[in-house]
């Protein structure tokens, strides 16, 4: 899947905060924010977000354990 932005993200293994955005995550993971959100909706996908003031904040460790740290 190739999602098409305007927006550059970060190298993951250059992240030093301990959480990204929605957008950010999903690119990382190669999946849609969309995704993502549902995830969270459902409580049933590969990651859980904690919520920052009704905002979704998705683990950077728990993404490059994921990807196996590749990114």
């Amino acid at each position: 899947m190739n999602t098409t932005t305007n927006q550059s993200f970060t190298p993951l293994a250059q992240v030093t905060n301990p959480t990204v955005p929605t957008d950010a995550a999903a690119h990382y993971l190669n999946r849609r924010p969309q995704t993502l959100r549902a995830w969270a909706c459902l409580e049933n996908g590969a990651l859980r977000p904690i919520r920052i003031n009704g905002r979704l904040a998705w683990s950077v460790a728990e993404i490059k354990t994921l990807t196996g740290g590749t990114l």
